[in-house]
């Protein structure tokens, strides 16, 4: 899922000069970074508790109902809050971004029982490498991404029907293909979605409401993209267990 930004250029405000833009978009992403990251710590930190303890390990991954109603809260979660962040608070936006990363840690505890612990290790350590080396990509680059991005949207769209499909088929080739075309998307989409936080650095780097709220939804936009990139990488870098 992705996140809408406003397309407004921060390059087309008269009253700024260059010097100005670019303080301006080094401290937004500076902000959004460190919301990502504090998300990932919390969903890491909640996984480890979760398939370190075997009562909520259970309760989590042991009941289907269970399972599946957290997935759909997620879902749901995400999409009431890229859709109504404007008339919330910035508080009650950032409550909703760390119940999200803590859902998504409950959820994600079944790796440490698929996979062996050095290689989700190492996954994560290239899933961080090929992460940040897009992100720069896309805060540096001159190239406007928004076709390639668009382009991976649409991409993204086959996938979720491919992967909904192939849970009834079962079928290992289809696997593989969605798996590197998974890759391969969301390594697109970390550089475009990084271009799209660029632009409207200058309105988000206000100590706003809106300002806040801009580095809130921007944070989770990197950090699904994140989080998918390490899921697709698993399955090709991981050893089961």
């Amino acid at each position: 899922m992705n996140s809408n930004f406003s397309e407004a250029s921060t390059y087309e405000a008269p009253s700024l000069t260059q010097d100005e833009i670019k303080k301006a978009q080094a401290g937004f992403i500076t902000k959004v970074y460190s919301w990502m990251t504090l998300a990932l710590v919390i969903t890491g930190l909640v996984a480890i508790v979760t398939a370190s303890t075997p009562s909520l390990l259970n309760a989590v991954l042991g009941n289907k109902i269970i399972f599946f109603g957290l997935i759909i809260g997620e879902f749901a979660l995400v999409a009431y809050l890229t859709s109504a962040i404007k008339n919330m608070s910035a508080s009650t936006a950032i409550a909703l971004f760390i119940a999200y990363a803590s859902f998504n840690g409950l959820t994600l505890s079944f790796i440490f029982l698929a996979y062996t612990a050095g290689s989700i290790a190492s996954t994560f350590f290239v899933t961080a490498a090929t992460f940040a080396a897009m992100s720069a990509y896309g805060y540096f680059t001159k190239q406007d991404l928004t076709k390639i991005g668009n382009l991976c949207f649409m991409a993204l769209i086959g996938l979720v029907i491919a992967s909904i499909v192939n849970l009834f088929f079962q079928n290992e080739m289809l696997y593989w293909i969605v798996t590197y075309a998974g890759v391969l998307i969301f390594v697109g989409l970390t550089a475009w979605d990084t271009q799209k936080l660029k632009r409207i650095a200058v309105e988000g780097n206000e100590n706003s409401e809106t300002g806040q709220k801009l580095s809130i939804i921007g944070a989770l936009t990197l950090y699904l993209d994140f989080i998918n990139l390490f899921l697709f990488l698993i399955r090709i870098l991981g050893n089961r267990r």
